[in-house]
């Protein structure tokens, strides 16, 4: 059976270098708005029997979710052996649970969604939360953006290195990188009173005298790393950078990246840059999901793209 890769309109940036890295062309998809705005994808290619991979990021807009959702539909009624839905940014997924009272789950939602439309298996990156893979009943592929990022902290050969988390939610993932460091790890403990606004921001452990390394799945706003960067600046650390695997970058993110104290942004392509920043480093994961399509074509493991965190 055949590999064909697709892409929807807004992820065609680095669906174009999955499938330069894969060795095929990209598909060929056409898109056709009504006078309204209704949407129609379709494939101007025979896709029967054959393996379809379809990127794209679900990030806001929310029509990304439903071009995404009519491509996959689309590729189930032409007859396709299977189909692999690549979400290199699993948009939503901050909403992973009632955390008051009358919201909707819509990770969820999505999951649930994306099931109806007939995908077979999902694979995606640096989800918000790990549990989120439980809300498929089909294969996901939990793809880890260390794999780009470790050898370029490696690269930067710094020498009093440790790793800080910016809330304690994303503590895990922190941790996972001071371990393969053999380094330590602190803690910013935040409080918020309400979505992209921090209030107040404590430090948890010593940086004096260390580069600390900022991890996080995304950066929306700036607001909690820009905040975090200059507790740690004012404990006392002689540098602070951070990696921030999706680049949401909304607001006044660009603004306040510049003016803040970061010696610089790492973060991977999973989403198109919206804003620049001399001080944002992009690192490509077009080479990483590649590799990725072709052992699960092959039925092979995936398990060699991971760096055992």
């Amino acid at each position: 059976m055949s590999v064909k890769i697709f892409s929807g309109s807004n992820s065609e940036y680095l669906a174009e270098k999955i499938a330069q890295a894969y060795g095929k062309p990209l598909g060929s998809v056409s898109l056709q708005r009504f006078s309204d705005g209704e949407i129609s994808p379709s494939y101007n290619e025979s896709v029967r029997g054959s393996d379809v991979f379809i990127i794209q990021s679900t990030m806001p807009p929310a029509e990304n979710i439903l071009e995404l959702l009519l491509m996959v539909d689309a590729a189930k009624r032409a007859s396709v052996n299977s189909v692999t839905v690549v979400i290199p940014y699993f948009g939503y997924a901050r909403q992973d649970r009632k955390d008051k009272p009358r919201v909707a789950i819509a990770a969820k939602l999505i999951a649930n969604v994306l099931l109806a439309a007939g995908a077979n298996r999902i694979m995606t990156m640096d989800l918000h939360a790990d549990q989120i893979q439980g809300f498929f009943d089909i294969p996901v592929d939990h793809m880890d953006g260390s794999a780009v990022f470790v050898p370029y902290l490696k690269s930067l050969n710094l020498n009093n290195i440790i790793f800080a988390s910016p809330d304690v939610g994303g503590v895990k993932r922190a941790r996972a990188y001071a371990k393969f460091f053999s380094a330590e790890m602190v803690v910013c403990d935040k409080h918020r009173e309400r979505a992209n606004q921090v209030t107040s921001m404590q430090l948890i452990g010593n940086v004096e005298g260390r580069d600390v390394i900022l991890v996080d799945d995304l950066i929306d706003t700036g607001g909690t790393i820009c905040k975090a960067s200059k507790l740690l600046m004012d404990k006392g650390a002689t540098s602070v950078r951070a990696i921030c695997t999706h680049p949401v970058l909304s607001g006044k993110a660009n603004e306040n990246i510049d003016n803040s104290v970061l010696e610089e942004l790492v973060v991977a392509d999973t989403i198109p840059l919206n804003q620049s920043s001399d001080k944002i480093k992009v690192l490509t994961v077009s080479l990483l999901f590649a590799k990725a399509i072709r052992k699960i074509h092959d039925n092979e493991s995936i398990s060699s793209l991971f760096l055992g965190f």
